[in-house]
């Protein structure tokens, strides 16, 4: 298979309508995949990146098991061929310490952070087997690798992303699927927008490059894990923080 061939396959990227998500979702049209984009939440802004960009939008919670099942059989019937790409990038914070973390602060970080690496890994697995052909890439962050305060749900998820891109990983590398890891530093997007200047001000004076990461930053990593040139790479995680944290 040459490259011009490997553009032609069907991806899914989950939180794929914004931030991080948006901009490996840009990138992969513009190199001629057929792009499925996923969201969950914020209706109004998967519509307007479908009208700017022509990506289809896809609406299912990736911690469900079932509608995952589902929507990966519907993107591959729509799109015309099974899903031998896919971006696990969803995710969500609910922040809190410890000692005053709810179970369902922990629970839906959890599921919608790492379980749902499980529910859609499980969905296209078996056709990627059986075709011999598979590009996965896992989204982790920063706080997975060197842990965060008031993000023991968010860093376990992020650290079990880790362990479980291995261990598939080692599962599939015989069959042509290779699984890989990212983990970005603080990144420009809306949840980190959210943080107050004193504390964005603080974390820039972290970062040895001197600024946030921008989401092409990380679109640019994930666009070369699944290209021809990175069938070597696998089970590896590669970090984008500008020198904030060096695993």
């Amino acid at each position: 298979m040459n490259a011009n061939d490997l553009t032609k396959r069907v991806a899914i990227i989950t939180g794929g309508t914004r931030g991080i998500g948006a901009a490996i979702a840009r990138r992969f049209k513009d190199a001629g995949y057929a792009v499925a984009a996923v969201y969950h939440g914020n209706a109004t802004a998967a519509d307007a990146f479908s009208s700017d960009t022509g990506i289809p939008v896809y609406k299912w919670d990736v911690a469900d098991f079932d509608a995952c099942q589902d929507g990966v059989a519907s993107v591959a019937n729509d799109l015309g061929g099974p899903v031998e790409v896919l971006v696990n990038n969803a995710g969500i914070t609910r922040d809190a310490m410890l000692h005053k973390m709810t179970s369902a602060q922990w629970g839906e970080v959890i599921a919608t952070d790492l379980t749902s690496c499980f529910n859609m890994c499980r969905a296209v697995i078996g056709a990627m087997r059986d075709h011999g052909f598979g590009r996965i890439v896992n989204i982790s962050s920063i706080n997975g690798q060197k842990g965060q305060l008031g993000q023991t749900n968010y860093a376990a998820a992020k650290a079990g992303i880790l362990g479980f891109t291995k261990a598939l990983a080692l599962e599939t590398a015989s069959k042509g699927i290779t699984v890989n890891a990212v983990a970005p530093g603080y990144i420009a997007t809306d949840m980190v927008a959210a943080m107050s200047e004193d504390v964005l001000a603080k974390i820039e004076g972290q970062i040895p490059v001197g600024r946030l990461g921008n989401a092409d930053d990380v679109a640019r990593i994930v666009q070369f894990l699944v290209s021809e040139e990175a069938t070597f790479i696998t089970g590896s995680t590669v970090t984008a923080n500008g020198g904030q944290y060096m695993a």
